[in-house]
């Protein structure tokens, strides 16, 4: 089974963040330019939350707050679920399932080394999938 850091090789190094004192109103328009769903919020170099698009729709636009005015801080998920490189695909799939969410911080030694989507470990599966589909077909035909 392919690891979290079979996953980082295949991606574009580096991760977006903010500050916690950024605006939210900053945070969606970065989020928007780079076409991402969640950015870490990043203290220094330690990770102290994230922010979602769903955490801008339950508590800044569907409670009326102005994305401007309200900071990060505010609405950002802390603490933060994390994984290591090692963990493997389905042990991520396990965790952003259980506690219903799609992007994953990936820490090793307490730095960032990134972040991987649910999206990612999709594709690592349905990749798995493949390979083994074509192994086995060489084997019976061959």
């Amino acid at each position: 089974m392919r690891t979290v850091s079979e996953i980082l090789k295949c991606k574009p190094a580096g991760f977006y963040s903010v500050p916690p004192d950024t605006s939210v109103l900053d945070a969606i328009r970065q989020m928007a330019s780079h076409q991402i769903g969640a950015l870490l919020v990043m203290s220094s170099d330690r990770l102290v939350g994230m922010l979602s698009e769903r955490d801008y729709l339950q508590k800044v636009a569907l409670v009326g707050r102005w994305s401007g005015t309200t900071r990060v801080s505010t609405i950002m998920s802390s603490p933060v679920a994390t994984v290591s490189l090692d963990a493997t695909v389905f042990e991520c799939l396990d965790l952003m399932s259980e506690q219903r969410f799609r992007h994953l911080p990936v820490l090793e030694r307490g730095q960032v080394q990134g972040v991987i989507s649910i999206g990612d470990c999709v594709k690592a599966v349905i990749d798995e999938q493949a390979h083994q589909i074509e192994d086995l077909e060489r084997f019976i035909h061959g």
